[in-house]
């Protein structure tokens, strides 16, 4: 379903820098995928147990830091595992970055087997995400997980 998305962004970004190429991920996510409201990727700061905001696309947040644990973004930090909400408005736990968002995706961003970051994507329809959106995302984190090795 989104393989010829995936090709696009790995065409695009080849000869990008990092940050670049966040940006253009980014905006590329929330312009071509439907109902992908906002993306961001957030890297850990390990040393002040957060996660800092690098790049994103959508509505600005005021959540450009969000400490290990707190919110969704945080549980994936600490848990090194992805997290599909269905419906924001039922997880206790949830940061609310602006009222539209009903479901999001958090799939952690992993590189030689350590967690350093993840993307984050609202969207403002409920059960908006599926298997295939946590395989693509993987995919797109492999992507950028190759650019911080060079």
């Amino acid at each position: 379903m989104y393989k010829s998305h995936l090709r696009n962004i790995e065409k695009n970004i080849n000869d990008l820098d990092l940050n670049s190429s966040l940006e253009f991920i980014c905006n590329y996510l929330r312009k071509y995928i439907h109902g992908y409201d906002w993306v961001g990727f957030y890297f850990h700061d390990k040393l002040n147990k957060e996660l800092e905001l690098k790049a994103f696309s959508g509505l600005p947040t005021e959540h450009t830091k969000i400490p290990f644990g707190r919110g969704v973004c945080g549980q994936t930090a600490k848990s090194n595992k992805h997290i599909i909400v269905p419906d924001v408005s039922k997880e206790a736990n949830y940061i609310s970055c602006n009222i539209n968002v009903k479901s999001e995706i958090v799939v952690p961003l992993f590189l030689n087997n350590i967690n350093i970051g993840q993307v984050d994507i609202d969207s403002n329809y409920p059960n908006r995400f599926l298997k295939v959106d946590l395989e693509f995302l993987t995919n797109i984190n492999e992507l950028v997980s190759e650019k911080k090795l060079k």
